[in-house]
């Protein structure tokens, strides 16, 4: 029986490589858009028509976004992957209050209500998957990220302590950690930023958003059942 997965960020870089990935193995996508429709209207040029259960929009910064997407739901949900989000930049003490609220509710609220709306259903088959993309700012810090950086520090301790409560019910929580990946959030850094993150990667080239696909779906597979909490680096080797 093929499996539905609710993708959220399915129009980003990463979520868009997930998608295609997880279509090719014959899984029936629920994707999530917030603002980006080009990349939904590629998304569909990418992946078999079969593939897509239905496409959701979604500003998940705000609580009303939050629950017009959970309300809109209709399919079961086999499992969550988290790819979507935005990077904040600046000096931590000219960060407004606003923007602070809206990095929370975007990358740690969002997650927190879509989980627990969905995870009673898995909990009662007894088998689900929940995948959060995080960062390796996470674990340890950027400067000039610092807001950005706490948030996925606690998608980390989200997917840890989750995984200590649901893995004897079959469902699997695990996150993968990007490095420095070729997408649009790193789009806006100088290209001797680049040549010098690059020169500091033992893998000596930036990571692609298909590197990550293929960690989560391993991750989504039978393989990868008694894998719980774990933070999963797709980084070349780079732990700056």
């Amino acid at each position: 029986m093929r499996k539905n997965v609710l993708i959220i960020g399915a129009s980003g870089g990463i979520g868009s490589a997930v998608a295609k990935q997880l279509a090719g193995e014959s899984y029936q996508l629920i994707l999530h858009y917030n603002q980006n429709k080009q990349a939904m209207y590629a998304n569909r040029d990418k992946l078999h028509e079969e593939s897509i259960l239905m496409e959701v929009q979604a500003d998940l910064s705000q609580d009303d976004g939050i629950n017009r997407l959970i309300s809109q739901i209709v399919f079961p949900v086999d499992a969550i992957i988290f790819a979507g989000g935005t990077a904040h930049y600046g000096l931590f003490q000219d960060t407004e209050e606003t923007q602070m609220d809206m990095m929370l509710t975007l990358h740690v609220k969002a997650p927190w209500l879509i989980t627990q709306q969905l995870l009673p259903s898995m909990i009662q088959r007894k088998q689900g998957r929940i995948i959060l993309i995080t960062s390796v700012w996470g674990e340890t810090g950027a400067a000039n990220e610092v807001v950005y950086s706490s948030v996925k520090g606690a998608q980390n301790s989200f997917v840890k302590a989750l995984a200590k409560e649901s893995a004897a019910s079959g469902i699997a929580v695990n996150a993968v950690s990007p490095g420095f990946i070729d997408t649009k959030m790193n789009q806006g850094l100088l290209q001797e930023e680049k040549e010098k993150i690059i020169s500091d990667i033992p893998a000596n080239r930036p990571g692609t958003p298909e590197d990550v696909a293929h960690t989560v779906a391993f991750l989504m597979s039978e393989h990868a059942d008694y894998i719980h909490g774990e933070i999963i680096h797709v980084s070349g080797g780079w732990r700056s």
